[in-house]
């Protein structure tokens, strides 16, 4: 099963990789106006600090914001998305292969989160967005307490010492199902990393198996969504170069240094990127409300 996944994520990068570069070997004499040097370091910090599972397009968007480096908004989802997915493929593929992960596990997961993702962009779409948000950063905050409080010590209500790589009977049926409905909220903008931290911690499993379970999922979306942008020429071409390439770098380094720390260093990181997370989904859902009553 693992074999297949990884030949999959290999697959898939050839193909973005392909696709990609013939678009910009054809339109190599206007890739655009941006600046190569900024476009790189957003790459670099956006996907260093999405490789530790606190996500990429939230901080891109404010960084090419904040930089200048898009004049068209509406090129900012394809844009997003493309010079995001061999990012995360390459993580998909480290977490992968390093990572001791039971195979039927992942590979189950993966595959609910990637059909909740079609799924999704059928019918989940119609829900109301800032209710999701609202649950959603709930959630993810009473999941984070609960973490703490048993990290600490003053409670062992999740287990003790999450050290497991796999699941079996109900929990590997609460694992697919969870992951499902992520992979379905993904098509409302609800994130998929800090969700599946939560989701994988609380069904005892290591902190650790969530980074290729979470990678694996969104790396077998991505790649397929960009190519219809990387088509229609909807992104901005030297952006998202030099973001591919920084994020590239970014993703090596990250990788070394989450799958080098002690486990107890981990489960605090991870911790507080679902806290983070779960404040942002308040965020969210507070300004859809405001927006509402104006």
């Amino acid at each position: 099963m693992k074999q297949v996944l990884l030949f999959v994520m290999i697959a898939f990068i050839g193909l973005h990789g392909s696709v990609f570069g013939r678009d910009l070997f054809k339109h190599r004499k206007n890739l655009g106006k941006e600046s190569m040097p900024v476009s790189i370091g957003i790459g670099f910090i956006t996907d260093f600090f999405d490789t530790l599972g606190i996500g990429a397009f939230a901080p891109t968007t404010l960084l090419v914001k904040v930089t200048k480096q898009l004049d068209d908004d509406r090129k900012l989802p394809g844009t997003l998305n493309v010079s995001h997915a061999m990012s995360c493929l390459l993580e998909a593929l480290i977490f992968i292969t390093v990572v001791n992960v039971e195979p039927l596990t992942l590979f189950l997961l993966v595959a609910s989160a990637t059909a909740g993702s079609w799924l999704g962009s059928k019918f989940v779409t119609g829900l109301p967005e800032k209710k999701v948000q609202f649950v959603m950063g709930c959630a993810l905050i009473v999941t984070a307490v609960l973490m703490a409080l048993k990290q600490s010590g003053m409670i062992n209500i999740l287990g003790e010492g999450n050290v497991a790589t796999g699941l079996t009977g109900i929990k590997l049926m609460i694992g697919i199902v969870g992951n499902f409905a992520l992979g379905a909220l993904m098509t409302m903008g609800v994130g998929l990393y800090a969700p599946c931290m939560a989701m994988v911690y609380m069904l005892g499993l290591s902190p650790l198996v969530a980074f290729p379970i979470m990678s694996a999922s969104c790396a077998a979306l991505m790649p397929v969504a960009s190519i219809n942008f990387i088509k229609t020429g909807e992104y901005a071409r030297k952006l998202s170069f030099g973001i591919t390439i920084g994020g590239i770098i970014g993703v090596i380094i990250a990788a070394k240094f989450v799958t080098g720390l002690d486990i107890t260093v981990l489960t605090w990181i991870v911790i507080v990127v679902i806290i983070y997370t779960g404040f942002t989904y308040l965020q969210k859902s507070h300004r859809a409300v405001a927006a509402q009553e104006v």
